[in-house]
């Protein structure tokens, strides 16, 4: 006689963030009405340790055997609900999380009727899918004690400093020549100017010379795998064409015909093919620009020591570690993409970063903020806040340190030009530090002008002179004002490599192109991928200290994953029924991982999963032409309970909506998370990977009566976390659609998308129109 199933179901408040719309109490009464429900309750909060104690006290009390829990994403508390019923004897895996928050009361906030007959429906499928759960073990893998960090600004240095000083290895990996990032590029990082060399060049040495760093500048990541704990790394190094025997007596760079702008003053001067990138560069030894290099060999001939070998060639390393950091940093906002501010077209226009330059002793007018255009020192100044931020037709965020370099910037160029006339133009004055507000009131009463309005042009005048043309807030009319000098307060903008290692990490970006993290209060430098963490301004726009501050958070993070010898990994993986496998190899092929072998049973020849190195993504279970293969918690008998659960009523008005747990779920969560309402008759069913589905799964929802399917799953070529499972799944969507016609069936039903975790009004958009085209149909 087989196991009789009690599930205990919890219909969640979240104080009033589902009970303001889903009439929970009703929909605690229906779950109590369905087959093999014991006990059914509704609880404000069901994270909080009173809601917690209610379940674990009636798993003991009612021997409840399964737990459905209607409330928030399962990406948010999945990891707390298992723990509550792994305390109260319950296998974790026989808990499943019903959305009716992201997926149902925030996106249907004005229609309660209907949002609260989908939470029965959903509540119905989590049910459906429980009595088929079975009791999983979390499989135990040893960690490797290594970590990489990538990027050598701030934010990696400190990273890397911190892990290493608790003992372990770190590789810290940086694209440019040398480490430093662009805090090197900073004339002053404080409200009292302090230099940046007395932050950077303890940390840059320190890193060189620590004994468990081992640095990598003039290289790039060029593919990871593997998994939290293991991973397999490999970088490219580059050639610097310059030995470590370099003296840095310059002979080379002196001789050198070949100039070219030299990046690390913002073009404002030049560099030879053969540089220096800066006096206090680390690793100190020049470097070869292969890009510009004639390969004339006068470099060669001058050097004393013999320390260029233009021959040098580039060398692939493999590394493994436990863990990965990601600390790319950011790129300066480029104001040639806004015409109306003539930067480039006019010489006395420059960029904040320009003048950070021209202020650094070291830098290219030593320390005079001269007008590029003749050299003297400007009388009229004026600064233009928001460039490249906070624009309708641009980047929509606040870059957060512009208004800070500004202020910062114009007390110093009212200490060095005492009868200056500085103007500052600005949308909103945003400083966030106490010291800062402190310096606003004191540059005001130095004599800075502040002026709230938006800028029309900027143009040229007699003597290199400049024209601004502002619309004043204040006045609500256009002003003009003739001036000598104009800084641009450019914005911050994502890395440009953050697509790069998009692809090879499979972090998500958000729609401002910013690495997204796990979750923004909770989990604020993790990723969805275990093990990889964010530092710095390659997750959002911040400043030094936020960066270090965060760097170590995520170090700290890595030192604690790196206090245990084993990992425990969750017991979601694939497996293989040697009784009805036919050996025809499909799955090995499919299997993005290698994690399935052929082995031989009584002479037959079978497939076997290396349960170490598989992920769970399905893709093999969803390949499978005899049904031989099931992923645990997606298999196919669950899959079906679902369909059957959300079309038991009325199917032919309904869409299920198949998403992929990392990207396509994530997006329709982040639709919730943004209030974007759509259509109340999409059912939600959560894969792993679109590679877990069938043909048949889908045709399934179809025979049962669903009026249209979505699948979806994450954007190719590369951002499926299951490096090819989305081409699987497009393959079987494409294959299906041409013998849908002889079901029966319209192919215009079954609609195929890419929705990355940023795309919530991607996922609202796409459900609209199916909804439509629904009701048309009908209509």
């Amino acid at each position: 006689m087989g196991e009789e199933i009690r599930i205990g179901v919890y219909v969640c408040h979240c104080g009033k963030n589902i009970a303001a719309v889903v009439d929970t109490s009703t929909v605690a009464d229906f779950a109590s009405s369905l087959n093999d429900v014991v006990v059914a309750r509704e609880n404000t909060y069901c994270c909080a340790e009173t809601g917690q104690a209610q379940i674990r006290d009636d798993i003991k009390e009612h021997n409840l055997n399964r737990v459905v829990i209607a409330s928030c994403s399962p990406k948010l508390h999945e990891p707390t609900f298992r723990r509550t019923v792994t305390e109260a004897g319950l296998n974790p895996y026989l808990m499943e999380m019903v959305n009716i928050r992201e997926h149902c009361s925030w996106v249907h906030m004005r229609e309660r009727d209907a949002a609260t007959k989908k939470a029965m429906d959903l509540v119905k499928m989590g049910v459906a899918k429980a009595r088929l759960l079975q009791p999983l073990s979390d499989r135990e893998v040893p960690t490797t004690k290594n970590a990489l960090v990538i990027g050598g600004g701030i934010a990696g240095l400190q990273a890397a400093t911190d892990i290493a000083n608790a003992g372990h290895r770190v590789y810290l990996v940086e694209k440019a020549p040398t480490l430093g990032g662009k805090v090197a590029q900073l004339s002053g990082v404080s409200s009292d100017h302090q230099s940046p060399e007395c932050l950077l060049i303890p940390m840059m040495t320190g890193a060189i010379i620590h004994p468990n760093i081992e640095v990598f500048t003039n290289a790039e990541v060029k593919s990871v795998d593997g998994y939290i704990g293991n991973f397999k790394v490999r970088i490219i190094k580059h050639p610097r064409y310059v030995k470590e025997s370099c003296i840095l007596c310059g002979e080379c760079s002196a001789v050198c015909p070949v100039e070219v702008s030299n990046e690390f003053n913002a073009g404002m001067d030049s560099r030879k093919a053969i540089y220096l990138p800066f006096e206090q560069a680390t690793p100190s030894t020049y470097v070869v620009d292969m890009k510009h290099c004639t390969r004339c060999g006068l470099c060669v001939e001058s050097c004393p020591v013999n320390a260029i070998d233009l021959e040098d060639r580039e060398e692939e390393l493999e590394l493994e570690v436990g863990s990965i950091i990601v600390a790319t940093g950011f790129e300066s906002f480029d104001p040639r993409n806004k015409p109306k501010y003539s930067y480039s077209q006019f010489k006395n226009v420059i960029t904040s970063l320009q003048l950070e330059r021209m202020l650094d002793p070291e830098g290219p007018t030593g320390g005079k903020p001269l007008r590029p255009s003749d050299g003297r020192k400007p009388t009229k100044i004026a600064f233009i806040q928001c460039v490249g931020s906070r624009e309708e037709d641009g980047n929509q965020y606040c870059s957060k340190i512009c208004c800070m370099s500004t202020i910062k910037q114009a007390k110093t160029l009212k200490t060095l030009f005492p009868e200056a006339d500085i103007t500052v133009y600005y949308r909103d004055i945003r400083l966030t530090k106490k010291e800062l507000e402190k310096m606003y009131r004191e540059v005001r009463e130095a004599g800075v002008l502040f002026v709230r309005g938006d800028i029309k042009e900027v143009s040229e005048t007699e003597g290199n002179n400049l024209l601004i043309k502002v619309h004043s807030e204040t006045l609500n009319r256009m002003i003009s004002r003739d001036i000598e000098m104009v800084i641009l307060a450019v914005g911050l903008e994502p890395c440009i490599d953050g697509n790069l290692i998009k692809e090879i990490i499979k972090v998500p970006t958000g729609t401002d192109g910013f690495f997204m993290e796990a979750h923004p209060k909770l989990r604020p430098i993790d990723t969805v991928i275990d093990g990889v963490y964010l530092a710095g301004a390659c997750l959002s726009p911040k400043d030094i200290a936020e960066s270090v501050a965060q760097a170590s958070g995520a170090a700290a993070k890595v030192c604690g994953l790196f206090s245990k010898d084993r990992l425990k990994l969750d017991g979601i993986i694939s497996k293989v029924d040697p009784d009805v496998c036919i050996g025809c190899g499909i799955c090995i092929k499919q299997c993005p991982f290698h994690a399935i072998i052929e082995e031989e049973i009584e002479e037959e020849k079978k497939a076997k999963v290396v349960e170490a190195a598989c992920k769970g993504c399905g893709v093999c279970a969803g390949a499978c032409p005899t049904g031989a293969i099931e992923a645990f918690s997606f298999t196919t008998e669950q899959l079906h309970a679902q369909i059957d659960a959300a079309l038991e009523e009325n199917p032919g008005e309904k869409i299920i909506a198949f998403c992929c747990n990392w990207c396509s779920y994530a997006g329709a969560d982040f639709a919730g998370v943004s209030r974007l309402q759509y259509p109340t008759n999409v059912r939600i069913i959560r894969t792993m990977c679109s590679g877990r589905l069938s043909k048949d799964i889908i045709l399934y929802a179809f025979e049962k009566g669903a009026g249209m399917v979505l699948v979806s799953g994450c954007h190719p070529p590369g951002d499926c976390h299951y490096v090819s499972g989305n081409y699987r799944c497009e393959e079987r969507v494409n294959s299906l659609m041409k013998t849908l016609p002889k079901k029966g069936i319209d192919p215009k039903r079954l609609r195929l998308e890419w929705i990355s975790a940023a795309e919530g009004v991607v996922f609202q958009r796409v459900t609209k129109e199916m909804a439509k085209e629904l009701n048309d149909v009908k209509g």
